[in-house]
């Protein structure tokens, strides 16, 4: 059986896979440092078979760059072995829900999620730190591995629990100013890129402080060519009269699609406001409609004619400017009642556009304001009605994230924020989904970063942001399905919470050959590991979805799991006989998966293989 290896995508290796389909002659081999062999790239073939010219080292080019550049590149391409545990106790819904929380670093988290949700997240909204010098970065460490960096930094004790703030101050002073973010950002974006759908997007929010250094660097990780639209959001509503030079009233929503080809992209619902325009003075059946303009510059010369209204009237187009359409074309609208001569026939004409034909929604512009909106103000309010009192500097407003959701969401896709803080994208998923309907997904991922000891937060009983955002989603779903009643009753409000955590598995696992003989028939998985935290990881290492339904039962007297019906059957007891193995076997699933040291005895382990031969030939197995 095969060993599944309980790790994150190998980016470089694959890589050098497909440079190796593309240009064979480029792929050579080399040891490793566990001195084996190991394909590598031969970068001076490559540079030949790509270019007749070598830029030269230190040569003038256009670029952008920054001091550790190529370490955030390595760290978004570098595999990590950790994991995601289930934690049913802060969840709602568990076993129904589709929606999920993930507490941990980001970075870690979009790795582990890289394989499993690659190229099925339509799209991705994010309001990273704005780096003002009073915001928080994360403090991704270049010079050691992760677990080096855990033991020496601080962040945790022996017990694995957090001690310090794990987000750094970015002050001015450091000398690393824009550095520092830079370093923060850029992984976490190229990681993300790979979880979009051909047709998704992005939409990132930020300030004048990293705006223009956003822009580039998403011009690198998703290309120039892919950019869609900066928009400018009216934020406050009232000026700042302590502000020495200007009040700022605005940010920005940077939005770039995985493939502007490919990109689908909603228009905004119309409003009551946008509708009020289209009466119907004249009964026209065709029902309610406006008046468009008949006239259009510069002048070309067939459509200046004169035209002679229901009163006798004679119009001209003015100085400069023609009839919109030839004569023969208004001559056609003016038998079909669509020119409009005003009440007594005797004003200008103009052409009837008739609400229903035009387009169901209106087109997004770059500027919006907070009457259409929203601004900070009502999202304060909005997060006080739910917890009684101001927990959350900063929140996005509904309306807001909303307009996003549909203008970048189908009614049944999947939205990830990976810097969700208080959770409105969550809450405005439900929202949207109980007004029309729809079925979207979301999947909230937040470091548990400890809220200030003197805060409202801290007072009210949240220790760190993780626990306002899990709260708020609970408060906002029963809030939701209150306020839409019966008919959002089946609505998911529910959401399964996942930790991110250290392997399940002991170093034995992934490095044998640096361990004594008789080590490696030691216990593999940790102590304190469930066999619900060996499921997920197996489901993360298969690619299956971490949202799958997933049922327990009773089998020849073992727990056996069931991921997605039949699709993954996993058993990770101990003593495991030939009867369990044949039972599992007779439902014929896609996937088997067992520990290496559930076998009873070594008859199971021998027959292990002919059992599945004969009563499931198709099923893939695999041992952990």
């Amino acid at each position: 059986m095969e060993k599944l290896k309980m790790q994150s995508h190998d980016v470089i290796g694959s890589n050098t896979q497909k440079i190796a389909q593309l240009f064979p002659n480029c792929v050579t081999e080399r040891l490793g440092k566990d001195g084996k062999s190991e394909l590598a790239i031969d970068f001076e073939k490559l540079q030949a078979e790509l270019s007749n010219e070598i830029i030269a080292e230190g040569e003038e080019r256009y670029q952008f760059t920054w001091p550790d550049k190529r370490a955030a590149v390595r760290l978004a391409n570098t595999p990590t072995t950790m994991t995601l545990r289930p934690c049913r106790e802060e969840s709602v819904d568990f076993d129904n829900t589709q929606n999920l929380y993930i507490e941990g670093d980001n970075l870690d988290v979009l790795k582990v999620l890289r394989e499993t949700y690659l190229g099925k997240v339509k799209m991705i909204y994010i309001d990273p730190p704005y780096n003002t010098g009073n915001d928080f970065v994360y403090n991704d460490d270049f010079g050691k591995d992760k677990g080096s960096f855990e033991e020496t930094s601080g962040l945790f004790d022996e017990d694995g629990n957090q001690t310090i703030d794990p987000m750094q101050r970015n002050t001015e002073s450091n000398g690393r100013f824009h550095t520092d973010w830079l370093n923060m950002i850029y992984p976490r974006l190229k990681v993300a890129r790979d979880l979009l759908t051909d047709d998704g997007a992005i939409f990132i929010s930020i300030d004048d402080y990293e705006e223009d250094n956003l822009k580039k660097i998403c011009n690198e990780i998703f290309g120039e060519r892919n950019f869609v639209a900066c928009v400018a959001w009216q934020r406050n509503y009232a000026p700042i009269s302590l502000k020495k030079f200007f009040s700022e009233s605005h940010e920005y929503c940077y939005i770039y699609a995985k493939d502007l080809n490919q990109f689908q992209m909603n228009l905004l619902p119309r409003s009551d406001k946008q509708n009020k325009d289209y009466k119907n003075p004249d009964n026209d059946p065709r029902g309610v409609w406006k008046v468009g303009n008949l006239t259009v510059g510069p002048a070309v010369e067939k459509q200046v004619y004169e035209i002679v209204g229901p009163t006798g009237r004679k119009f001209l187009p003015p100085s400069g400017y023609c009839w919109r359409f030839t004569k023969e074309k208004f001559e056609e609208m003016r038998k079909d009642n669509r020119i409009w001569f005003g009440t007594d026939g005797n004003n200008s004409p103009v052409p009837k556009l008739f609400l229903t034909e035009v387009q169901d929604g209106v087109t997004p512009m770059t500027l919006w304001s907070f009457e259409e909106a929203g601004h900070n103000q009502i999202a304060t309010r909005e997060l006080r009605e739910i917890f009684g009192a101001s927990i959350f500097t900063s929140p996005k407003p509904l309306k807001y994230l909303t307009r996003y959701l549909q203008i970048g969401l189908n009614k049944d896709s999947l939205i990830l924020d990976f810097f969700s803080g208080s959770a409105t994208t969550a809450h405005a998923v439900m929202k949207l989904n109980a007004e029309d309907g729809g079925n979207r997904k979301f999947i909230m991922v937040q470091l548990p970063e400890k809220t200030d000891e003197k805060s409202e937060a801290y007072k009210a009983g949240y220790k760190n942001i993780c626990e306002i955002g899990k709260e708020r989603i609970r408060r906002a779903g029963i809030k939701v399905k209150e306020e839409a009643g019966k008919s959002a009753q089946n609505l998911d409000t529910g959401f399964r919470v996942l930790k991110l955590d250290s392997s399940n598995m002991e170093d034995v696992y992934y490095t044998p050959q640096e361990f004594e003989l008789q080590s490696l028939f030691n216990e593999n998985v940790k102590a304190d590991r469930t066999n619900e935290d060996l499921l997920f990881q197996v489901m993360l290492d298969l690619g299956i979805e971490l949202s799958a339904k997933i049922e327990c039962k009773q089998i020849a007297g073992k727990n056996v799991h069931f991921v997605d019906d039949n699709y993954l059957v996993a058993c990770f007891d101990r003593d495991v006989n030939e009867s369990t193995i044949t039972e599992i076997a007779k439902l014929q699933p896609i996937y088997f998966v067992m520990r290496d040291a559930s076998a009873a005895n070594d008859n199971v382990i021998d027959n292990f293989e002919q059992i599945f031969k004969h009563y499931s030939p198709d099923t893939n197995c695999r041992i952990i």
